[in-house]
């Protein structure tokens, strides 16, 4: 992936080293959401003997109360000096680029989000984020949130490597973003709290497939207007999606696939909305609320 020279982002937050903190758990409940709530069920299995589906759907909503918003303190925003943190500004950047002038196409304005990089754990709107839960957005406070070590585990426990599916986390989650600027989050939330956990959880799938799709639109604009885009780079995105689909988390946590549990997508769904996204750089071929049961 080609980024370095590119414009980094003012709006990351670099709370590395600073200790952590907040109190209480990271009551997720259907407030925050993220592409690592996978990586949070497989470690709480092989750690502590959790069962990944339940805790998956905890994280999810399914069953999840309302979360405390937590009093956050005020955090430096120095711009991050170090090769990685430079990339995730870069990146940030370029999603700022170009959903600010496709909201602007529509006569809307774009609320940039903030990215904060943490270590361990960090107080967040929706409560103590902690770095085994993997990267997530905050609509709470508008935020992304990244412990970069989460690149690693991509890397050593999910086989995928490259600069671009790191993108690609990121753009996943600044896809929640844009759910949230445009009210399709607070919809999918209020559908839920009247729906059965498995209604709640198809409801899920499709807000992920969603994100999934605007990464790929991002990745279409990106890629036209400053050629982000090198031989292989989209290969690893889509391997790094076959590899959190829920269907082979499942395979690998249990030995088994139950479609009833799924919160994310299977592997070949999220590959196809990713796909749809990069290929026409349209958002309103990413609409999978108005997609039938055949996603």
């Amino acid at each position: 992936m080609k980024w370095e020279g590119n414009r980094e982002s003012d709006n990351v937050e670099d709370r590395r080293g600073d200790g952590g903190g907040g109190g209480g758990g990271f009551g997720l409940g259907g407030r925050s959401i993220g592409i690592g709530t996978v990586v949070l069920a497989l470690i709480g299995s092989y750690v502590f003997g959790v069962n990944p589906l339940t805790m998956l759907n905890l994280l999810s909503g399914g069953g999840g109360g309302s979360v405390p918003v937590q009093q956050q303190t005020q955090h430096p925003t120095a711009p991050p000096s170090d090769r990685q943190g430079k990339f995730v500004s870069v990146v940030l950047a370029d999603t700022e680029d170009v959903w600010t002038e496709l909201f602007r196409a529509k006569g809307g304005d774009y609320v940039k989000p903030t990215l904060v990089l943490f270590s361990g754990s960090t107080a967040t709107a929706c409560g103590t984020g902690q770095a085994a839960v993997g990267p997530f957005y905050c609509p709470g406070d508008q935020k992304v949130y990244i412990d970069l070590s989460f690149y690693r585990l991509m890397q050593e426990r999910f086989k995928v490597n490259g600069e671009f599916a790191q993108a690609y986390v990121i753009a996943h989650e600044v896809g929640h973003h844009v759910q949230h600027l445009s009210g399709i989050s607070d919809k999918v939330d209020q559908q839920r709290r009247r729906a059965s956990e498995r209604q709640g959880n198809a409801l899920s799938v499709r807000l992920e497939l969603q994100a999934d799709c605007f990464a790929g639109v991002w990745a279409y604009h990106a890629n036209r207007a400053r050629s982000i885009l090198e031989q292989g780079d989209v290969e690893t995105a889509l391997n790094a999606a076959t590899a959190i689909g829920d269907d082979a988390l499942q395979r690998q946590s249990q030995g088994h696939v139950v479609p009833d549990s799924f919160t994310h997508g299977s592997s070949e769904q999220r590959v196809r909305w990713f796909k749809r996204g990069i290929e026409s750089g349209d958002t309103a071929r990413c609409n999978t609320f108005e997609a039938g049961q055949q996603l």
